[in-house]
């Protein structure tokens, strides 16, 4: 199966501590769980039109959860921290969050 960029990056986190690491250029994103760092990497750069220095990825293990009898499971997730070269202009997107 091809990934476009989009599905490759779900949506980002925001967060107290996400919104302190904006300051060093580190920004936070909900990945596909199968995507790897080169991947990550070309979907950010293309989305976003940034040089990206360094990635940082950590996958979770959905919690399980139980509403009375009934036990479900949250879904699984990765995380990726995308660190932008110092020359490398900041994400619009986050621009008016700090």
């Amino acid at each position: 199966m091809k990934y476009t960029d989009y599905d490759i990056i779900r949506r980002p986190i925001v967060t107290e501590k996400t919104m302190a690491c904006m300051t060093d250029k580190k920004y936070t994103f909900i990945v596909d769980i199968r995507a790897t760092k080169p991947m990550i990497k070309k979907a950010v750069e293309d989305i976003f039109d940034v040089t990206v220095e360094d990635i940082k990825t950590a996958k979770y293990i959905g919690k399980t959860k139980r509403v009375g009898v009934h036990v479900g499971k949250r879904p699984d997730y990765k995380k990726a921290i995308v660190k932008l070269s110092e020359d490398s202009k900041t994400i619009e997107f986050f621009d008016g969050m700090q």
